[in-house]
């Protein structure tokens, strides 16, 4: 048994970043699309991971090219890879489905409104809301439902707040908890819900600090755990949650480093684990370290080998992180690590 920590697994086949990571039903991780280069290669690619044995394999390509785009495990098995980007300033509404059985692609229907930088959560009932996004020149308040049964995107309400670089957690009531984000001109300090019986959104208590680039985590008690960020005008430590019985937000512990465009996930034993992403220098970190929810503290944990951000990650079904790709200082990674939790 490893020690706590990082461990290099296989690499990657193709160096990316802003790509996209999937837990299939086999175990399998399923990685799509993403830059090869900075703003230069879109790429339409895909491969998978194999967490018992730490292999890689290609797997077929997509029907388009793209990045910043998102990937939704749907209650079938399959992935839905929804809009994204296409080179610099490109966005696109295509949408298409991965087959594990098949290890093919097929073409889904295309979504209302091209987005990129947008979020994807899987409801409740099986179908998947999409909310804001950017396309050139202005942030996104619109959102939209895609019907596995159909294959079909109808639109919902619009949200109060046109933004990206947001968040999007489905709370253990159903309903979806969106925050912050890049509005029109800034960092967005306000917080909605979308309550899918009634495709209706409300508003809820603001944040105390305005963010975007940051992470919600859902915790095993409810809440949820926001965490850094970019602020007005520099990266955040800060962190806080907002409990769904009462609609409010609490301020929790700080971070032991601040950080934007990093990761955050629930590990089985309930703490929460952050890493990468920006720091106050601007540069890629390698920084890590665990959120307690029991005590409210941050504890700091193994570095990454590789500093990355615009990485993709993943909890697999044994409990570890795969952490895949992503940016540093040295050029597009495609190398992987793996985070025991001990």
């Amino acid at each position: 048994m490893l020690l706590l920590g990082w461990y290099y697994t296989a690499s990657m086949l193709q160096s990316r970043y802003a790509h996209t990571s999937s837990v299939l039903q086999n175990g399998y991780v399923l990685i799509a699309g993403g830059y090869d280069d900075y703003w230069s290669y879109d790429l339409n690619n895909a491969e998978l991971y194999d967490s018992v044995g730490g292999s890689r394999a290609p797997t077929s390509n997509m029907n388009n090219a793209r990045h910043s785009h998102t990937a939704s495990v749907l209650t079938s098995g399959n992935v839905l890879v929804a809009g994204g980007g296409t080179g610099y300033s490109g966005v696109l509404n295509s949408a298409e489905l991965y087959h594990p059985t098949t290890g093919t692609w097929t073409i889904t229907g295309n979504m209302n409104n091209a987005r990129r930088c947008h979020v994807a959560s899987v409801l409740t009932n099986g179908n998947v809301l999409v909310t804001g996004g950017y396309r050139p020149s202005n942030s996104i308040n619109s959102a939209e439902l895609y019907d596995p049964s159909t294959g079909t995107w109808t639109i919902t309400a619009n949200m109060k707040n046109p933004r990206y670089y947001h968040t999007a957690s489905v709370l253990a009531n159903g309903k979806v908890l969106v925050t912050g984000g890049f509005g029109t001109s800034s960092s967005l300090n306000t917080a909605e819900l979308y309550n899918p019986s009634t495709f209706a959104w409300t508003i809820t208590a603001n944040m105390t600090n305005a963010r975007h680039y940051h992470t919600a985590t859902v915790l095993a008690n409810g809440k949820v755990l926001v965490t850094g960020g970019y602020g007005t005008s520099a990266a955040l430590n800060s962190a806080e949650l907002y409990d769904p019985l009462t609609g409010t937000w609490t301020i929790t512990s700080n971070m032991n480093n601040p950080r934007y465009n990093h990761i955050a996930f629930l590990l089985t034993n309930g703490k929460v684990l952050v890493s990468g992403g920006l720091g106050l220098g601007g540069g890629a970190s390698n920084s890590a370290e665990l959120y307690d929810p029991l005590t409210g503290t941050w504890t700091v944990t193994a570095n990454m080998n590789s500093a990355r951000i615009d990485y993709a990650a993943s909890v697999l079904t044994n409990g570890r992180v795969l952490a895949t790709g992503g940016f540093s200082s040295s050029g597009t990674l495609n190398t992987a690590e793996v985070y025991y939790p001990g």
